[in-house]
């Protein structure tokens, strides 16, 4: 339900921008509001399903985010459905994190543990696949609310159900370190406001630096409290492996690279190719596939190849399919411009995604898999949160250069209705806009093109394959004992 809320409301945004007048770069809070909140406070929620109990949490969990989508459905004001989707952020992140944990204590190191995170990222993936098939017919047929909507039965049916299918994992003692969780919150809230402040007012504005400033003390503040913490919300001692901290700083850039990704071919395939929001689900079922081919694979060789391989391979292919699309522009057609660039980019991401999961817990305690799992995730969420305000900010400098060049042609031939909506919105539309849009989007994938080579270079320069790590990832490693 977390990933297909996530594509759902990917493909609902144009609907969403035109109902409640989200300007082009406010918009991607739709999006960072949820994913800020969940990445952020993911570990948290790892925490207080090992101390409360999974299955309780997990629950909480699941009402919390049923209750913010009746909210998000209902918004009349911006305001109101960011509120919501942050409130939805809150819920994910206390549900969430148990079902990696669970995995991760249920099924002992080796092909087992790989057949079952190979069953999470498919069911991951199809639940991405619904959703924008999903998103596409609520979108069309009724209306954009109910991508919202959609998720009260959903949720109700798991809180009633989950009692009987889910056993009560053992509560380990501990403490919540609430400071951790809200200073490392409200410090990438403050760098990601201030990256789209920036997009919109520039590097000079008052705003904009006060909210970099803050980032900064907020961001340092979370890293005195967890070197001082008894029981941090991040454990420093996870990055001390230098195969998992790259897994991080892998998993980080490319989601960085993806939110973005997502956001902008949404936008381009239906306010310049025109395509409807069912059309526009069905434009990207193509990628949901193409993950499930590479994950299949790298679920099958891991064990004989080791994880470097496929994060090679992987982080190579996702940046060539993003060089692909800085060749995008209004006249692109779907197969070539779109498409064909996806398929690349989508089957590097599968390769990567079960690859990343396996390294980043392999050898943890198991007292610590839900922080090692959480950690993981909260680099995800937080890299697509960080990285799509960066590409918003590129993408706000370059669309905002190409109009400034197409104002004087579009106002000698606009008609009154049109300058009348310019001067409301400050927005281009028809051809003028195609143009405006498609140069911040093909701008902006350079930006994440520079993302994917941050997870190549990590790749190629970090990652080591040990003799443990084949062993643990073929079930051969010692019973209980840590393989690093």
């Amino acid at each position: 339900m977390v990933v297909l809320d996530s594509t759902i409301v990917n493909i609902a945004l144009p609907h969403i921008q035109d109902a409640l007048s989200f300007s082009t770069t406010d918009l991607s809070w739709v999006l960072s509001a949820y994913t800020l909140t969940f990445g952020g406070l993911l570990l948290l929620g790892g925490r207080a399903g090992d101390i409360l109990g999974r299955r309780r949490v997990f629950m909480a969990g699941i009402l919390i985010f049923t209750l913010a989508s009746l909210l998000g459905g209902f918004a009349q004001e911006p305001w109101q459905l960011l509120t919501a989707r942050a409130l939805q952020g809150i819920g994910g992140a206390i549900a969430s994190p148990t079902s990696l944990a669970l995995i991760t204590t249920t099924f002992p190191e080796g092909p087992e543990r790989n057949r079952a995170f190979g069953v999470f990222a498919a069911v991951s993936a199809g639940g991405g696949a619904i959703g924008l098939l999903a998103g596409g017919m609520l979108t069309e047929w009724l209306d954009w609310r109910w991508v919202f909507f959609v998720n009260v039965p959903i949720g109700v049916l798991i809180a009633f159900l989950a009692p009987m299918y889910i056993n009560e994992s053992d509560r380990h003692s501990g403490r919540f370190d609430i400071s951790g969780a809200l200073t490392s919150t409200l410090g990438m809230a403050s760098l990601v406001y201030g990256f789209i402040r920036a997009s919109e007012e520039g590097w000079r504005d008052s705003l904009t630096l006060a909210s970099f400033g803050a980032a900064v003390v907020l961001l340092a503040a979370f890293v005195l409290v967890e070197m001082k913490a008894k029981e941090p919300i991040t454990p420093l001692r996870m990055f001390a492996d230098r195969n998992r901290s790259g897994t991080y700083v892998i998993m980080l850039s490319l989601a960085a690279a993806m939110f973005g990704m997502f956001f902008f071919i949404v936008l381009f395939v239906q306010n310049v190719l025109a395509y409807s929001p069912i059309e526009s689900g069905l434009a990207f079922l193509p990628v949901t596939v193409s993950i499930i081919i590479g994950a299949g694979l790298s679920q099958r060789f891991l064990p004989v190849l080791g994880p470097k391989p496929f994060m090679i391979t992987g982080s190579a292919l996702a940046g060539a399919g993003l060089f692909w699309l800085t060749f995008i522009s209004s006249d692109s057609s779907y197969v070539a411009g779109v498409l064909g660039p996806m398929l690349v980019f989508s089957f590097g991401m599968g390769l990567n995604f079960v690859t990343l999961t396996l390294t980043a817990v392999s050898g943890v305690a198991q007292h610590e898999a839900g922080a090692a799992s959480s950690l993981l995730n909260a680099s995800q969420q937080v890299g697509g949160s960080l990285g799509l305000s960066i590409l918003v900010t590129v993408f706000g400098t370059a669309s905002r250069n190409e109009a400034e060049k197409q104002v004087p042609s579009f106002l000698a031939q606009a008609s009154p209705e049109q300058k009348a909506q310019f001067a409301k919105t400050r927005e281009l539309r028809g051809n003028w806009g195609h143009a405006v849009l498609t140069e911040g989007i093909s701008t902006a994938f350079l930006a994440a093109v520079a993302m994917a080579t941050l997870a190549l270079l990590t790749a190629l320069l970090v990652i080591r394959v040990r003799k443990s790590d084949l062993d643990a990832l073929s079930g051969k490693a010692a019973a209980g004992g840590p393989v690093a």
